[in-house]
């Protein structure tokens, strides 16, 4: 009998009932005790719901408070040293203090020289929004077991009378995706010192009663070398060696390709394959598997939110089944369901039509669930039902007037090559773009969003309820961008933004003033930590029926003689932090929405915005895992941003923004992109990026970020001091910006005044030194 399988399931619960009781923690209103009690709540509520939909193999320690990468470093002892943690168990507040950082004074009271510990570098989880906290490693570094958690989970899911399979980060990857402190230094050195943490921990799991362990090694997706393979032959040579425990190493985000030999012949129980980002190595894989290998096949998307083609994927299937054995398949996922909304039962509004189009996590498990029994030979009144709706679902979507727009295919054929070049180069603009601005040396911004207060959001699910009418709503968010426009003059920044809040959300708010886009009420989705985003789902062609951010802009430079940004979104961010249409090529939808945001900024333009900020912090997160695909898929994103941004006149300064990803190798495209001024996360990292930036020879401004908005703690002046002298080593005085890394709308205004107020004090005091007489 085919088993069905899940690769991990969204921790964050239907309602963000994770997320409400980690930040009350954190906050002081809940005990240590009481956050436990409500997460054993809301994993048990998970465990047997997947039960109860009759799934195979249901996982457990895929839950985490944070990131399941930050979880693995707990449980391997990797703590830093500066986190003072003496050994033992990882207690709760270091492990925070790993992801959030520490503050060890009152920044409030006006001492500068104040800083804390910071957090640990977070970066992009492969090609997915989702951020994870990365490992750091010294070259001596030692291993211990200092957390049970996966231990403890799977006991705790066998008092509910549920035998789970526990998840781990594979070790391989737990190397490969962290940072030697020593930069000459091989992570894979370590993996001798690493094993046998891991051996220690299938120990206690078998002990415990566990008949299945999956072990994610996502890294094998990627270009590897012989010795990155070798090191895979190596760790689980010791791991496979635990008899009476079946193994299933978990590839994803894409095909095994090169690695594909290394992965099939690792002497475990079972390999998971992503069929859905690389179908095409299913044919190979059932060649070339040994006889006693399980392949278990992840046919059901775990990252976009469509139903499934059900008979197109009964047809793989059964080839698997003709080749290997029903017995030797799995059918689950593509990946973690940790990237789609939770159910879409929670969704009230989203019309009938649309409605049948979607599958959430709930309704994929349906449908593994639907897919293993009817290609076992089972047939029952449920799975017909899941496979009538996904049938019911393709004609639907084939059939919709909404999908397909005429005008907007009539545009597309006519842009041409010239529409995505400025009309002078960089260095012309440039001086045109001062003598508008009149900005001194290290100028000060922001990257856009301040606070999202409480009486914001209240305001916010007022106008939704309708207890606040529109008009009433309109003059607070005015009288909101006008006290963030005075709280920004006091602290002195140069170029100032309105603060955004008339967002929710920076994709969300562009894709509901846009043709093509559905929107839910409940389809979260966690991004880092307790952080969640709302994904629109891009289901037809894109088209702008009208301005969407003029009026807000110009009531923020009304309020002011300092220059204003104008603050958008990128078409490429905007189609990568959206479940997207899959129905087209994705470089055509992103085309689409790139012509919707050039109306915009010829719009700003003719209000009279001098700089216009086009936000693409996931250019780099889209990027394909193999590098043999890089080319086109920088192709069409670099040009579909010259198409939103190459419109504007010389004198009109062109911003973008970049966090929480690895730019050294791809600073030949953003080049490309020719933006006048591009900001970039890097203050977590001490600045690491510009080394990358200072052999490329950068020619445009850039704005390294001195300030880790992801943190609560604040920045010293003298830490951001350091930070802006570094930049300064690297880069020429008249390339160089000052700013946080991102956006401030996750953090509240008691942080965010000091910490801008030290910014702006760096930066001053750098000026006089660049002025002062060598």
């Amino acid at each position: 009998m085919i088993l069905s399988t899940n690769l991990g399931y969204p921790r964050i619960g239907a309602n963000r009932e994770l997320k409400r009781a980690v930040e009350a923690y954190w906050d002081g209103d809940l005990a240590e005790d009481e956050l436990r009690e409500r997460c054993r709540a809301l994993r048990k509520e998970h465990w047997q719901l997947q039960a109860d939909l009759g799934l195979g193999h249901v996982p457990s320690n895929d839950f985490s408070l944070y990131d399941q990468v930050l979880d693995a470093v707990a449980m391997v002892g990797a703590v830093p040293d500066r986190f003072d943690w003496s050994g033992g168990d990882v207690d709760l507040d270091t492990y925070f203090a790993m992801a959030r950082g520490v503050q060890e004074k009152d920044m409030t009271a006006g001492n500068r020289e104040a800083s804390g510990t910071q957090a640990m570098e977070m970066t992009k989880w492969f090609d997915t929004n989702y951020h994870y906290i990365v490992p750091e490693f010294e070259p001596e570094q030692s291993f211990e077991l200092a957390s049970t958690k996966v231990i403890d989970e799977f006991n705790e899911a066998q008092s509910y009378g549920l035998t789970t399979r526990p998840v781990l980060i594979g070790p391989v990857s737990l190397l490969l995706l962290g940072k030697m402190t020593d930069a000459h230094a091989d992570p894979l050195d370590l993996l001798e010192e690493l094993l046998p943490v891991y051996e220690e921990v299938l120990r206690r799991l078998e002990a415990s009663g566990a008949e299945w362990v999956q072990l994610d090694e996502p890294c094998l997706a990627l270009d590897l070398s012989d010795q990155q393979q070798a090191a895979y032959d190596q760790a689980y040579e010791r791991l496979g060696s635990h008899a009476d425990l079946d193994l299933l190493v978990a590839t994803y985000f894409g095909g095994l390709a090169g690695n594909r030999e290394t992965a099939l012949n690792l002497p475990v129980s079972a390999v998971h394959l992503d069929l859905v980002r690389a179908p095409e190595q299913l044919g190979p894989a059932l060649e070339t598997a040994p006889d006693d290998l399980t392949l278990s096949l992840g046919l059901i998307d775990g990252r976009n939110v469509w139903r499934a083609d059900l008979d197109a994927q009964l047809d793989a299937t059964r080839r698997a089944v003709e080749h290997v054995g029903a017995d030797r398949v799995m059918v689950g996922p593509s990946c973690s369901l940790l990237h789609v909304p939770v159910d879409l039962e929670t969704e009230p509004d989203l019309g009938d039509e649309a409605r049948t189009w979607l599958a959430f996590a709930r309704q994929k498990i349906e449908e593994i669930v639907a897919l293993a029994r009817v290609a076992s030979g089972e047939d029952d009144a449920d799975t017909n039902a899941v496979f009538t709706a996904s049938r019911q679902a393709l004609e639907s979507r084939r059939g919709s007037d909404r999908i397909h727009d005429e005008t907007v295919q009539e545009r597309m054929a006519s842009v041409e090559e010239t529409m995505l070049r400025r009309s002078e180069a960089h260095s012309t603009r440039r001086v045109a773009q001062q003598e508008r601005l009149n900005l001194p040396a290290l100028p000060t911004t922001t990257i856009g969003s301040f606070p999202q207060t409480a009486d914001v959001r209240e305001a916010r699910r007022e106008l939704k309820s309708g207890d606040l009418d529109r008009t009433d709503y309109e003059r607070f968010i005015e009288e909101r961008i006008a006290d963030t426009i005075r709280r920004q003059e006091a602290i002195g920044l140069d170029v100032l933004v309105h603060g955004e809040p008339e967002r929710s959300d920076m994709v969300e708010y562009f894709g509901q003033q846009l043709e093509g886009f559905l929107f839910t009420e409940n389809g979260w989705v966690q991004s880092y930590g307790s952080r969640c985003v709302r994904p629109p789902i891009i289901y037809g062609d894109v088209a702008r029926p009208e301005p969407m951010t003029v009026r807000w802009t110009r009531h923020a430079q009304s309020q002011t003689e300092k220059p204003v940004k104008g603050m958008l979104t990128g078409p490429v961010t905007i189609l990568q932090w959206s479940f997207a249409r899959d129905d087209q090529p994705r470089a055509t939808t992103c085309r689409q929405i790139a012509l919707a945001i050039r109306d915009e900024v010829a719009d700003l333009e003719r209000a009279g915005t001098p700089i216009i900020q086009i936000d693409e912090p996931a250019l780099r997160e889209g990027l394909p895992l193999r590098r043999a695909e890089w080319a086109d898929y920088l192709s069409w994103a670099v040009g579909s941003f010259r198409l939103a941004s190459a419109g504007a006149r010389s004198e009109t300064q062109i911003h973008t923004h970049m966090c929480y990803s690895e730019f050294g190798e791809i600073l030949g495209a953003i080049a490309d992109m020719d933006a006048d001024v591009i900001s970039m996360e890097a203050s977590r990292s001490k600045m690491d990026l510009l080394d990358d930036f200072e052999a490329f020879d950068y020619p445009n401004q850039i704005g390294p970020g001195v300030y880790d908005i992801h943190s609560p703690r604040v920045p010293s002046q003298p830490e951001i001091e350091s930070l802006i002298e570094k930049a300064l080593g690297a880069l020429r005085a008249d390339q160089l910006w000052v700013n946080p890394d991102c956006g401030l709308k996750t953090r509240q205004w008691k942080e965010v005044t000091p910490a801008l107020e030290n910014m702006v004090g760096a930066a001053q005091n750098m000026r006089e030194e660049l002025s002062e007489p060598a």
